[in-house]
């Protein structure tokens, strides 16, 4: 009996974030029932897709023993490069009156190559000069805002917000194949290549070993300067394809879009068990934690509860969720 005690308290251990997602909807469906229907699950869905990706992106970098705190701003400059080069001739404001209409796959490649040479200068600052993650992202952050606002004030434009987005680019954030948006679609792709590339590659493998101790990586013979460098070019390179996602689902964009994007990722990412020390998480814990957050967002307006106690059922799921993995983290690295 004792054995078997046991082994349930170590499995809700082990899965502690699903059975806290399976509380909350529980909880939430019995307050509404119609919070279990096929509308609210779209909703989640759309609504959490890009911040799917961008957690995806913010694993990696944690699972390497960093973080990136610059990623909300890759979002926001994607969003505004993507836009500004993809707007219908028709719009009576264009960003660039005289460029011709490109096919669309070239601003998207240009936007998310954009974010992932911030990417690349950040694994520079951090695995060659030695600059700790915190402040580099941090340099970086003020730094890309910076560069996207005066991108966004340049004339004709002047700060205005940018519309007009043609067709084809609104279809991969509102459009459906099916009778599923297009949008899930891409983060399902996202989620499966990141699985596949921490699960089943030598440099997913590397990326936890860095995180797990860099020396012991150095001494094995892994090239920790560049992974470092691979690890946040692929970071960025996600928030970038995010920014996009962002822009082509809200039809424009300002120099604003991604603004504390990266708070809510890492907290769904160390909620859902990827250590903030580096080295631990998986993939399917990372989704977990980016749904919790979604739940609370849409299910507690959903059934009326004020977005300031929504805040302290956040705080409170973090800080119990930390706590409850610290063994954990001891026994896996």
């Amino acid at each position: 009996m004792k054995s078997k005690i046991n082994h349930i308290s170590s499995l809700v251990t082990q899965n502690v974030m699903f059975v806290v997602l399976i509380v909350l909807v529980v909880v939430i469906a019995v307050l509404q029932p119609t919070f279990l229907s096929l509308r609210v699950l779209n909703d989640l869905l759309l609504q959490n897709s890009t911040r799917l990706i961008i957690a995806c992106g913010m694993s990696f970098i944690l699972i390497g023993g960093g973080v990136d705190l610059g990623a909300g701003r890759a979002v926001g400059i994607s969003a505004v490069i993507v836009a500004s080069m993809s707007q219908s001739i028709l719009y009576p404001r264009l960003f660039y009156p005289n460029l011709p209409e490109l096919p669309i796959i070239v601003p998207i490649l240009i936007a998310v190559l954009a974010c992932t040479v911030i990417g690349v200068i950040n694994g520079i600052l951090i695995s060659k000069l030695n600059i700790p993650p915190f402040i580099a992202t941090l340099g970086t952050q003020v730094a890309v805002y910076g560069l996207n606002s005066l991108y966004f004030d340049m004339p004709p434009n002047t700060s205005q917000p940018i519309g007009g987005i043609r067709d084809d680019l609104t279809f991969l954030g509102s459009g459906h194949l099916g009778f599923v948006p297009v949008v899930i679609l891409i983060a399902i792709l996202v989620i499966a290549v990141c699985w596949f590339i921490l699960k089943m590659t030598r440099f997913g493998r590397n990326i936890y070993a860095i995180g797990g101790n860099k020396e012991a990586a150095v001494v094995s013979g892994i090239d920790v300067q560049k992974t470092t460098i691979a690890i946040y070019a692929i970071g960025s390179a996600l928030f970038g394809l995010a920014g996009v996602l962002e822009c082509a689902r809200s039809g424009g964009a300002t120099n604003n879009y991604g603004n504390m994007y990266e708070f809510d990722a890492i907290a769904a990412c160390v909620v859902g068990g990827v250590s903030n020390t580096g080295g631990v998480g998986k993939i399917p814990g990372m989704i977990a934690g980016v749904f919790i957050f979604g739940i609370i967002n849409y299910g507690l307006t959903f059934v009326g509860v004020s977005p300031y106690w929504q805040l302290v059922v956040k705080g409170i799921i973090i800080v119990t969720a930390v706590g409850l993995d610290v063994r954990k983290y001891k026994k896996e690295k």
